[in-house]
C-alpha cells in the first residue's frame, strides 16, 4: 500500500471521531488510522461520502482494528459517480474508471439505510461507478428496508462497475453467527444490478431476505424476499465463487443462498471449492438446491458441496 494521504487520529482513541472519518473520506487518497493499539468502534454521526475528484485510487485501511458503525441509524459509506453533489468528473458517469475504492481490514457494524428515499439498499455500503474492492472486511448486523421488489443489500449494494469488471471480495465475512447477519428485503448480504462479482475465501451466514412476494411483486404483496446471502439481477453478469462458504441464510421467496437472474440470459455462475449448505426457505431451484436462476443459466461447479450433493 502507498504511504497514507491522511491518518485519522493522533494515536489516541479519543482523536478518532466521526467528523475525522467523514472529513478523511471526503478528501480521498489512502486513509489509515492511528487510534491506539486496541480495537476501536467509531460510530458515525453522518454517512461518509466518497467524492469523485479525490482519487483516482482511494483506500480505507483499518489495520484490523477499526470498526465503523452506523449506530443502527444510518448508512456508513456512500459512493456514486453519477451524484452531482459528489462532483461529476466525466460525461459517462455510469462507466468511468474512477474512483477505485478499496475497503480493507475494516469492520462495518450496524449500518441502516431503511430511511433512505433515493439510492435505497446498501445498509453499510452503497457504490455506483468506478470500482469497488473488499479485502479482509467484516459486515455485522447491517440492514436496509424490509420490503420492496428490487431493493437489497443489507451490507453492500453495487451498480455500474467500470468496463463491467467484477467487484472483488476477498477474505471477507457477512454475518458469521446467529444475530450478526444482515437483513433486507432482498440480499441479506450483498445485492447488485448488472454487476459481476468474484468472491474468494469468504463467508456468508445468518443473513436474511425478509421481503415477501418476489420481483415483480405478486398481487397483494409488497415484493422482495429473495437472495438470503447474494442477490444478483441485470444483464451480462457473472458470479464466481472460490473457497467460499454460504450457510444458515434464510429467505421468504427465492434463493436461500443465491438469487441470480440475468434478464438477457447471458449470465453465468462458477462455483469452485465452496460449500453452500443449510440455507433455509424459498423455492425455484431448477439446477441446484438453494440457488435460484433461469434454467438456461450456465453453472459450473467443481470440488464443492451444494446442499446434500458433493460435486467433484
Amino acid at each position: 500500500m502507498s504511504a497514507p494521504t491522511t491518518v485519522i487520529g493522533d494515536g489516541t482513541p479519543a482523536s478518532c471521531t466521526s467528523s475525522a472519518v467523514v472529513q478523511a473520506v471526503a478528501g480521498g487518497g489512502v486513509i489509515t488510522f492511528a487510534c491506539g493499539a486496541a480495537p476501536l468502534t467509531i460510530e458515525l454521526e453522518e454517512t461518509a461520502r466518497v467524492f469523485n475528484d479525490t482519487g483516482p485510487d482511494i483506500v480505507i485501511d483499518g489495520a484490523g482494528l477499526i470498526t465503523l458503525s452506523g449506530g443502527g441509524a444510518r448508512r456508513i459509506l456512500y459512493m456514486n459517480t453519477c451524484d452531482q453533489e459528489l462532483v461529476w468528473t466525466t460525461d459517462h458517469c455510469d462507466d468511468q474508471d474512477h474512483p477505485r475504492l478499496t475497503l480493507q481490514n475494516l469492520t462495518f457494524l450496524g449500518g441502516d439505510s431503511s430511511a433512505e428515499q433515493e439510492n435505497d439498499g446498501g445498509g453499510a455500503v452503497w457504490a455506483r461507478g468506478g470500482r469497488l474492492k473488499l479485502v479482509n472486511t467484516r459486515f455485522f448486523s447491517n440492514q436496509c428496508v424490509d420490503t420492496g421488489p428490487d431493493v437489497g443489500g443489507a451490507a453492500v449494494r453495487v451498480f455500474d462497475q467500470a468496463g463491467d469488471l467484477p467487484v472483488f471480495v476477498v477474505n471477507s465475512s457477512f454475518g458469521g453467527d446467529d444475530g450478526y447477519g444482515g437483513a433486507c428485503s432482498n440480499g441479506g448480504g450483498i445485492s447488485s444490478i448488472g454487476v459481476s462479482w468474484t468472491i474468494i475465501n469468504s463467508l456468508f451466514s445468518f443473513n436474511r431476505a425478509v421481503g415477501n412476494g418476489g420481483n415483480p411483486a405478486q398481487a397483494g404483496t409488497p415484493g422482495g424476499g429473495s437472495g438470503g446471502a447474494i442477490y444478483n439481477d441485470g444483464n451480462t453478469m457473472t458470479l464466481d465463487l472460490c473457497g467460499t462458504r454460504i450457510e444458515h441464510n434464510q429467505v421468504v421467496q427465492h434463493g436461500s443462498a443465491i438469487f441470480f437472474v440475468s434478464n438477457d440470459h447471458t449470465g453465468s455462475i462458477r462455483i469452485d471449492r465452496s460449500v453452500i449448505a443449510d440455507n433455509e426457505g424459498g423455492s425455484w431451484y431448477p439446477s441446484y438446491d438453494q440457488i435460484s436462476n433461469h434454467d438456461d443459466t450456465p453453472i459450473t461447479v467443481t470440488d464443492s458441496v451444494i446442499g446434500d450433493e458433493v460435486i467433484e
